[in-house]
């Protein structure tokens, strides 16, 4: 009887793997720590209960003396600065890629009194065209720290923006600092006075070879319902009834687009414009005559956030500093168990078709 044997050739199935994981178990009962070092190292991981001789030794102690010179920094892997051969995915130009939430004192200028040291959270990104594996996302950073111990201007935003466009080569960038802005408040009757805080973002966009100066602000407001007014009026009148109209605590995002041929916009005065327009804004310090003072404060300006976003609109347009604005009013109901709210742009540059899903969400404030 002929025997033929297997063909070396034929693909080895799970049976094969497994009698041979069982063969070289079997002889590595009875082999020497030399024949084991013999073996390639991913086999010889394979027996169980054996550290291969051959296997590299590393260090498990920090190194703090090693110092880096210029070689050895030259030597180091850069993926990211890497071929197009490297990109994963489409090869699609992104329009924002960067850091977002890092965070420094900065220091800026009062319209009155001393400057003020606040910490700042920036957000920092460029587009990268679609041939380019990736940017160092470090270099926003220290572009941004070379700057960063002037007192904030406008310009001061500038240079660091042209620092990271150039040491990124990138054709549009921007930079957002995030910030809570104190300003003192003085009360409605009593003389007391405290500190109300503002967020507040800057940002300097640059798109297509245009700069645009953004200031966000968020107004926190009282709104008094006029229907329920009216409605609470008319059960006393009618009726002798006792009746109290619902209002709310409400924000409004205010975001304007300053105007480069005019002169400085102080946090303040926008602050002011937003009062002007809807001055029922909350109180910090309150004894009994200003709660009274802001109870009929609310009465005298009741509004729907129709007419919130409408009252914001003519101040902003009425200011020769403000360009293109958009405004953003949430009416965070007492009465119902949903928000009204409203969105009011002028100009092109905030107009968009579409919401972010969770863009009134972050119109919450908490005390």
């Amino acid at each position: 009887m002929n025997v033929h044997p297997r063909s070396i050739e034929d693909a080895p199935d799970k049976d094969d793997a497994a009698a041979a994981l069982k063969t070289l178990r079997k002889w590595a009962e009875s082999a020497t720590e030399a024949e084991i070092s013999q073996l390639d190292p991913a086999v010889a991981r394979l027996v169980p209960g054996v550290v291969p001789v051959n296997y590299p030794s590393l260090s498990r102690e920090y190194a703090e003396n090693f110092k880096v010179d210029a070689a050895y920094r030259a030597s180091l892997p850069d993926l990211q600065n890497g071929p197009s051969s490297l990109i994963r995915g489409a090869k699609q130009q992104i329009q924002h890629v960067g850091i977002s939430n890092f965070r420094l004192p900065i220091r800026f200028h009062r319209k009155h009194g001393d400057d003020l040291t606040l910490e700042t959270s920036v957000t920092g990104t460029v587009s990268l065209e679609a041939e380019k594996k990736g940017i160092n996302m470090s270099r926003i950073m220290r572009s941004f720290y070379k700057h960063a111990e002037r007192t904030f201007s406008f310009e001061v935003i500038e240079a660091a923006l042209n620092d990271y466009m150039t040491d990124l080569d990138s054709f549009d960038a921007r930079i957002q600092m995030r910030f809570s802005y104190p300003d003192r408040v003085e009360s409605l009757r009593s003389g007391l006075a405290g500190y109300q805080y503002y967020d507040i973002a800057l940002e300097l966009v640059e798109q297509n070879g245009v700069r645009q100066k953004i200031i966000h602000l968020d107004y926190v407001y009282s709104s008094t319902c006029p229907c329920s007014l009216e409605l609470s009026e008319h059960a006393r009148s009618t009726r002798g009834q006792l009746a109290t109209p619902h209002s709310q605590r409400s924000v409004a995002r205010i975001s304007v687009v300053l105007d480069c041929e005019a002169d400085c916009l102080w946090f303040e005065d926008l602050i002011a414009l937003c009062r002007r327009a809807v001055p029922t804004e909350t109180q910090v310090m309150v004894k009994r005559e200003d709660e009274q003072a802001f109870a009929e404060l609310n009465a005298a300006n009741p509004i729907f956030v129709e007419d919130a976003a409408r009252l914001f609109c003519a101040e902003l347009l009425a200011d020769h500093h403000v360009g293109d604005f958009r405004v953003v009013a949430s009416h965070q109901e007492s009465l119902h168990s949903h928000d009204a709210v409203s969105v009011l742009t002028e100009g092109p540059t905030f107009v968009s078709p579409s919401l972010d899903p969770r863009l009134f969400t972050t119109l919450f404030h908490v005390g």
